[in-house]
């Protein structure tokens, strides 16, 4: 019997809610959860070099499957030794299926029982990715956490189409696990679909359950709907997953969400929020956002949060950053996006101390309040 890539270890769970404390043990390391996973798209987090990462607490980071088949390819990173090797990160890597940008990037494509024919979005050429060619491309890309090739459908089609929908990704599943070259070596997750259909959610669930992944992921959330349906949908799928696997919440990253995420039972999130708006001079402040580019900024000696402990915080003020940034100099976006990961980063730090102490929702409760939650607020992050 081949012993299984990842293990997931359960800790504690917070005696308010139920929020699980835990570990994931991979073959490059364990990492603590519930925890956020900067996104590294192209073999790289945006301006990050791996030793920041470290420094700032990134345990695991992901990286896009679609784009590394497109550039530089995925023989050629399996040519020199798979990820780890090939970006300089010791620590444990997700790549997700690249089902996701095949239907956000492709405006032209035939979704088929065999797989999906589209696009190239760089230069306009036919290409078909299949469950099959989906877990190849990451058996040679060579993360410790793989992911199922599923359709991630928009969140308001009709109920036929999605439970239509939700049977093609079960099957691709199966197809996937069958095609699974790795298992010693990778651990392969199920995704979870059915927008927002109580009957489908559980559907899919209860289905990839019974084929024994190694973790669960939960697609086709934070694509549009209100935060409030979000949280709905999780109250129910997270019921349907066994406790003794790990749960991960895809392409989420909002303070707000990440924080509500754990309470409904999530261990695991990504997003690119915090290095795509740090782009633009938006930062994750305990206040709020803050946009240092403003003109206000332009003779503030604060650091960007006065409450951050990261390096930045420490060494910089707001009106430096504000003229590197003006001046479209590349460091000004670096400390932006160090400063937004590391808050990230720390907030899970901080909920997983809440969990210890069966404090979660005391926790929320004053973040939220300091944070300024309101409408506006919580659609800008």
């Amino acid at each position: 019997m081949v012993e299984p890539a990842i293990r997931y270890r359960l800790i504690k769970k917070e005696k308010h809610t139920g929020s699980r404390l835990g570990e994931i043990i991979t073959p490059h390391g364990t990492f603590q959860t519930p925890m956020f996973m900067p996104v590294g798209t192209l073999a790289t987090v945006k301006t990050m070099s791996p030793e920041e990462l470290v420094e700032m607490g990134a345990e695991i980071i992901l990286s896009n499957t679609y784009h590394l088949w497109l550039r530089p390819g995925d023989e050629l990173i399996k040519k020199a030794g798979g990820l780890h090797s090939f970006m300089n990160w010791k620590q444990p890597i997700l790549t997700d299926s690249g089902g996701y940008q095949v239907f956000s990037l492709s405006k032209i494509r035939k979704i088929e029982e065999e797989g999906v024919h589209f696009k190239n979005h760089l230069n306009g050429a036919s290409l078909f990715l299949s469950p099959e060619k989906a877990i190849h491309l990451q058996n040679n890309l060579g993360a410790d956490i793989i992911m199922s090739f599923d359709e991630c459908p928009d969140y308001y089609h009709s109920y036929d189409y999605i439970k239509s929908s939700v049977a093609r990704t079960s099957r691709w599943a199966e197809r996937g696990l069958f095609a699974h070259k790795n298992p010693d070596k990778q651990g392969l997750f199920g995704i979870v679909q059915g927008a927002g259909f109580k009957d489908l959610r559980k559907e899919s669930a209860q289905t990839l359950v019974s084929m024994d992944f190694i973790g669960y992921s939960i697609g086709g959330l934070s694509v549009g709907e209100p935060k409030e349906e979000m949280n709905r949908v999780l109250d129910f799928t997270t019921l349907y997953l066994p406790e003794n696997k790990p749960r991960y919440l895809m392409g989420v990253g909002t303070a707000d969400s990440l924080i509500d995420g754990v309470i409904r039972g999530i261990d695991m999130f990504d997003c690119v929020l915090p290095t795509r708006i740090a782009r633009n001079g938006t930062c994750m402040t305990s206040k709020g956002r803050l946009v240092v580019k403003n003109a206000k900024y332009v003779d503030d000696f604060h650091p960007i949060d006065e409450k951050c402990e990261c390096h930045v915080c420490k060494n910089y003020t707001r009106a430096y950053i504000r003229h590197l940034i003006k001046c479209n100099e590349t460091y000004g976006i670096r400390l932006t996006s160090y400063h937004n990961l590391y808050f990230l980063l720390n907030l899970m730090k901080n909920v997983r101390q809440a969990i210890i102490n069966d404090q979660l929702l005391e926790f929320r409760q004053a973040f939220f309040e300091e944070y300024g939650f309101n409408k506006d607020n919580a659609k800008a992050f």
